[in-house]
């Protein structure tokens, strides 16, 4: 790899990061909180003066006027850099708030890759600290380098290769020549949808900054709310509707959004493999849900649906919102929600965990293999969308879900043995690595993870990155040729 272009690209990401920092000072002014503006102040000047003497360091960096044949394993190599270094940056500001550094991390890591789970045991801090955990948590939902693809002309071309790196799946789904096109498009309709719904949480009567974090935090899947009970403390079940279908959008693939728009043809929803797989699953979960908790919990219809809806929506598409407190629920529907979590949301969606589209193949695979077995001559080819998928494809998904499941495994196990409890030690490594947020028993929707072990935290931090990155960049970062590094002449 050559340093001169990881230097250039992570110092422009610095540089920008110094200046998003400054959002949360504008929010501190606004409130008149002088206490707050040094926080994130310092934390500005110190990413954008790291990214400038940066480019003094390695003087070669400042001449390159762009990134236009940057190598594969340099685009992994920034991806996953620039979301350590993002999640560090974002950390400053909170120990100026009394959290520890162990907890800062651990609050700036769950907000960027958007997981929701938090060690606060008090919500008795500024209006500028609760902005900025949703808007970490808005960042993150989009991709931080699918925002920097948008803006940055150095990125205009080199783009493709982080673009796919940062948001990895099963297949390339783009839909303009241009992947900074691609990345423009997709931030313009992240923040039209952000702006309708902080106009819909006002209207059905919540304050219009609890509207702009909540926000934030849905169309991102995050699940930060300046709430310390979540939606649930804002008792307006009309702002619980209105989330949950929100939340269905931000699970379902934004390239698949925008073909709707641009054609203007809901239909193309319903004919995609994964979106009616999506859905499907969402109406199903809920409803056998539903049914348990006017069964056996006496909720009314009404409650029993939007209840259910809300938190199957939520686990499904790793929000981490809570409209209710389902710790509470039997352990059957308990286990129902568990099993949510897994299914996950679509590809190329703000959501985290395995996605749709990754279970669909694996699904068609073993239904080929056993039409195999009874037709040993037949060649039966696997189709997505009336697509024939590559054998490169399909082994991916195959090691994918592989390496997820033995991260989890592993992961869980460790915990358990950390914290002497299962329940924690399995749901906390689940919602980690799915980015999912809040657990069961302790660490569930009105607990929090402040009570955990030093080490289980760091666990749970390194998990939310892997998760969020989809594994890959993290795995072949182990590799002892990634980092043989080279500060090559320029012409």
């Amino acid at each position: 790899m050559r340093l001169s272009y990881i230097v250039n690209a992570l110092s422009l990401v610095m540089m920008s990061i110094g200046l998003v920092l400054l959002a949360p000072v504008i929010v501190a002014i606004f409130y008149h909180d002088t206490n707050s503006i040094f926080p994130f102040l310092s934390a500005a000047i110190i990413s954008a003066g790291f990214g400038f003497l940066m480019r003094k360091i390695v003087p070669k960096a400042a001449r390159l006027d762009n990134l236009n044949d940057i190598k594969k394993s340099e685009g992994l190599f920034i991806v996953a850099l620039s979301w350590v270094v993002f999640t560090l940056i974002a950390a400053i500001p909170y120990p100026f708030f009394n959290l520890s550094i162990i907890d800062s991390l651990f609050e700036a890591t769950s907000g960027i890759t958007t997981t929701g789970a938090t060690i606060l045991t008090h919500y008795d801090y500024s209006k500028a600290f609760f902005f900025w955990r949703s808007f970490t948590q808005w960042l993150g939902g989009m991709g931080i380098i699918v925002m920097f693809i948008a803006v940055l002309p150095q990125f205009a071309v080199a783009g493709r290769q982080m673009f796919f790196a940062e948001a990895p799946g099963p297949t390339e789904d783009k839909f303009t020549p241009r992947v900074r096109n691609t990345a423009s498009l997709l931030w313009k309709l992240y923040v039209g949808l952000t702006i309708i719904l902080m106009i819909c949480l006002y209207i059905a009567g919540m304050h219009p900054f609890d509207a702009i974090c909540n926000a934030f935090s849905t169309i991102s899947a995050g699940g930060f709310s300046p709430n310390g009970e979540s939606i649930f403390g804002y008792h307006i079940p009309a702002a619980t509707w209105i989330m949950a279908i929100f939340m269905i959008i931000a699970g379902t693939s934004f390239n698949l959004q925008f073909k709707v728009l641009q054609k203007r043809d809901l239909k193309i929803l319903f004919k995609d493999d994964e979106f009616k797989c999506y859905l499907s699953f969402i109406l199903i979960m809920s409803s056998i849900i539903a049914a348990v908790l006017f069964f056996h919990h006496n909720y009314n219809w009404l409650d029993a649906a939007r209840h259910s809806l809300f938190q199957v929506v939520s686990v499904m598409t790793s929000s981490g919102f809570a409209s209710i407190d389902y710790t509470k629920w039997t352990y059957s529907a308990q286990i129902l929600l568990f099993v949510a979590i897994f299914f996950s949301s679509c590809a190329s969606s703000a959501g985290g965990g395995i996605k749709v589209t990754r279970w669909l193949l694996l699904f068609k695979i073993l239904k080929n293999e056993i039409s195999k077995i009874l037709h040993p001559n037949a060649v039966i080819p696997v189709k997505y969308n009336g697509r024939l998928v590559s054998p490169d494809v399909l082994r991916s998904v195959f090691i994918f879900i592989f390496q997820y499941f033995i991260i989890l495994g592993i992961s869980a196990i460790i915990i358990t043995l950390i914290e002497q409890n299962h329940t924690i030690g399995l749901t906390s490594a689940a919602t980690a690595i799915g980015n999912v947020g809040p657990g069961f028993g302790a660490i569930g929707p009105m607990g929090n993870f402040a009570h955990m072990h030093i080490i289980s935290k760091i666990i749970l931090i390194i998990n939310m990155l892997v998760g969020r990155l989809e594994i890959i960049p993290f795995l072949v970062m182990l590799s002892p040729d990634f980092w043989n590094l080279k500060n090559e002449n320029l012409k």
